[in-house]
């Protein structure tokens, strides 16, 4: 990846939540759960970055840009944390990655054999389904 990861952790706001969930009485005391709120707009990614993930159909985008990620699978809340940058750093590497253009080819002289003969077996099939040929 082109871009610093550690300028991207300082620009993401990281929020201790309660985590829901099964957990006994300590559940309720504890704000072990962590909310990572990453503005794609305002980040120093570079702009096609940006572009991809805006793009991106993903529901933690909100239409202000922002990427909520909720992390709350672990115990403690720097497990949690540790979670929770690294899926930020999974999103970024899948959108900082260019997709191919596809380039336009034709098929073969033996491609078009093969499915007109398939067409010719098919219609022979419905043909004496209909009660023979010339019918």
């Amino acid at each position: 990846m082109t871009f610093l990861f550690d300028r991207i952790l300082a620009e993401a706001q990281l929020i201790s939540i309660r985590a829901q969930g099964a957990g006994g009485q300590n559940v309720n005391k504890v704000s072990s759960a962590i909310h990572l709120r990453f503005d794609i707009p305002a980040s120093s990614l570079p702009d096609a970055v940006k572009e991809r993930l805006l793009q991106s159909p993903d529901s933690r985008i909100s239409r202000e840009g922002v990427l909520i990620l909720k992390a709350q699978q672990h115990r403690t809340r720097e497990m949690n944390r540790q979670d929770a940058y690294a899926r930020l750093r999974a999103i970024l590497d899948a959108a900082a990655i260019e997709p191919q253009q596809r380039k336009a080819t034709r098929p073969t002289f033996a491609s078009k054999q093969r499915r007109l003969q398939a067409k010719s077996i098919r219609s022979g099939i419905k043909q004496m389904r209909s009660g023979g040929l010339g019918e």
